[in-house]
């Protein structure tokens, strides 16, 4: 009868430790690295831009004169939305590169 000797095949605790840190310290690399990423979306054909970080905090936005009608406030509004959106997407994409699945809830 084979043994085994515990978990992970014979993986003792300590080792489980040492690998439970070292994924640890890898995520807070990680969580780090999408707080100083930026990304940026735009619409209107860059009319305007949003600008977020990797953790989709946003950090600005940016609107050419043009993009200003004041008898169409709908419009602009619409183009901020979906530059956020593009933006989010990106950073979304950003941190699934960046993260293992396992963290993400996945």
């Amino acid at each position: 009868m084979a043994k085994f000797g515990g978990f992970g095949g014979g993986m003792n605790m300590q080792q489980m430790m040492k690998q439970a840190q070292k994924m640890q310290e890898q995520m807070q690399r990680a969580q780090e690295e999408l707080e100083e990423t930026e990304v940026e979306g735009t619409a209107g054909g860059e009319l305007v831009t949003v600008t977020l970080n990797g953790k989709k905090r946003m950090l600005g936005v940016s609107i050419k004169p043009e993009a200003v009608d004041p008898d169409d406030i709908e419009m602009l509004e619409d183009l901020i939305i979906a530059a956020y959106n593009d933006a989010f997407e990106q950073a979304e994409e950003l941190e699934r590169e960046k993260l293992p699945m396992g963290a993400l809830g996945l």
